[in-house]
C-alpha cells in the first residue's frame, strides 16, 4: 500500500520508455526570485479557518522530500512536514510546495524557494502503481517562466515525484493537454520524464554522444548554518562500474560556486565491490585521517548517497572501510564499517 493519503486514482496504462539525459535548455540557474506573501494564500487560509473551527490545530501531512532552489541557484532535496491543505493528496501537496510564493512559501527554510511560477495550481495527479507513472495536470500559470528556468522546473517536479515508491515516470499536462515538450523553451519530453534527466547538470568537458550520467552528492551550508547535501549530475565516459565512476567524480570535487568538497583530491578509491547479498563495499584511503579519528559525517553520507543513487537500487546497503580500518566511526557516532542504507529523509532543515 502506498503512503499517499489519498484521492490518488489508480488506473492501468501502457508501459513507458525511460528518457535519457536531456541537454536542451540545460541552465540550472533561475532568474525568478521568491515573492513575499503578506496574507495567507486562499487555500491555506481555508485550512487555517477549518482548524480554528475544529480542534485548533492544522493537520500535518506525512513527512515529504521536495526539491527546492537554494541560495546558490541549485536544487536540493529538503525534507519537511507541511499542513494538509483542503482537497489535496499527499503527492499533490508535495508539488504545491514547489510553487514560488504559493501556499507553503511561509514554511520554506531560509535560503530555499520553490521553482514553479507563482500562481501555478496542481489541478490533478493520477498515479498508476503498476506502471509507476504519475500524470500531473497544472493550470496555465505553469507556462509563465523564463526560458533559462525550464530545465530546473523539469528536474524539481521529476525528482520530487520520483522520490515516492509508486512513481518512476512522470507525464506533464496543462489545462487538459499532454505536453510532449516544455512550453517555453521546447525541451522534448518524449513519453515521460524520469530521473534519467539528471539534476543540477554539470556538462564539464566530457560531453559526447556516448556519455553516461552519474549523480554525486556534495555539501553546502544554509544561511542559518545547517549543513545539507546537493546532488549534481555529471556526464562521464561509459564504464562497467557506474558506482566507481561516480565516486571518482565525487573525489574530483564540485565545480559549482558555493558547494563544498566532501572528499579531498588526495583521497584514493581503492576498490568498489558488490557482495552476493547486494551490499556495496567501498574502500577509501586518505592520509589526512589517522587511526581512531572520527570521520566527518558529510564525507561518509555523501559516499552512501552517491553509491545508492548509482547502484540502481535506492535501498542498497553500503559498507565503508577507511585506511584499511574495518570500523569507521562518523562524527554522528554511527559505524559506517557496518552496512548502512541511504537515509529515508535527506536534509531536514529548520525553518
Amino acid at each position: 500500500m502506498s503512503r499517499f493519503h489519498r484521492k490518488v486514482k489508480m488506473i492501468s496504462a501502457a508501459g513507458l520508455l525511460t528518457v535519457p539525459v536531456l541537454l536542451t535548455g540545460c541552465s540550472i540557474l533561475s532568474s525568478q526570485t521568491s515573492e513575499s506573501v503578506d496574507a495567507p494564500p486562499p487555500i491555506l487560509e481555508s485550512a487555517m479557518i477549518q482548524a480554528a473551527e475544529g480542534n485548533g490545530e492544522m493537520v500535518q501531512t506525512e513527512q515529504m522530500t521536495v526539491y527546492l532552489k537554494d541560495q546558490n541557484g541549485l536544487l536540493a532535496p529538503v525534507s519537511m512536514s507541511l499542513p494538509a491543505l483542503p482537497d489535496l493528496t499527499f503527492v499533490e501537496s508535495s508539488l504545491a510546495a514547489l510553487v514560488s510564493g504559493g501556499a507553503y512559501s511561509g514554511y520554506m527554510p531560509d535560503g530555499f524557494t520553490g521553482v514553479l511560477p507563482q500562481g501555478t495550481e496542481v489541478m490533478d495527479v493520477t498515479v498508476t502503481p503498476e506502471e509507476k507513472l504519475a500524470v500531473v495536470e497544472f493550470n496555465s500559470k505553469f507556462t509563465e517562466y523564463m526560458p533559462e528556468e525550464e530545465r530546473q522546473i523539469m528536474e524539481a517536479v521529476t525528482w520530487t515525484l520520483t522520490g515516492n515508491p509508486d512513481i518512476q515516470n512522470v507525464q506533464l499536462w496543462v489545462d487538459g493537454k499532454k505536453l510532449n515538450e516544455m512550453p517555453v523553451n521546447g525541451t522534448p519530453m518524449a513519453q515521460s520524464l524520469t530521473r534519467g534527466i539528471g539534476i543540477n547538470l554539470d556538462l564539464g568537458n566530457h560531453l559526447s554522444t556516448n556519455s553516461s550520467p552519474v549523480t554525486v552528492y556534495f555539501s553546502d551550508e544554509s544561511p542559518a548554518g545547517e549543513q545539507y547535501y546537493v546532488p549534481v549530475t555529471r556526464l562521464v565516459e561509459p564504464s562497467t562500474n557506474r558506482v566507481e565512476s561516480a565516486l571518482s567524480e565525487l573525489i574530483k570535487g564540485p565545480e559549482s560556486e558555493g558547494l563544498e568538497m566532501v572528499l579531498t583530491t588526495a583521497t584514493l578509491l581503492e576498490s568498489v565491490v558488490t557482495g552476493e547479498d547486494g551490499t556495496v563495499s567501498v574502500a577509501l584511503k586518505d592520509e589526512m585521517f589517522t587511526e581512531g579519528d572520527p570521520i566527518p559525517t558529510e564525507l561518509l553520507q555523501s559516499v552512501v548517497l552517491t553509491v545508492a543513487d548509482n547502484s540502481g537500487n535506492a535501498d542498497t546497503k553500503v559498507q565503508i572501510t577507511f585506511n584499511d580500518q574495518q570500523t569507521v566511526i562518523g562524527t554522528d557516532e554511527q559505524n559506517y564499517g557496518e552496512p548502512v542504507t541511504k537515509p529515508e529523509y535527506i536534509n531536514e532543515i529548520g525553518i
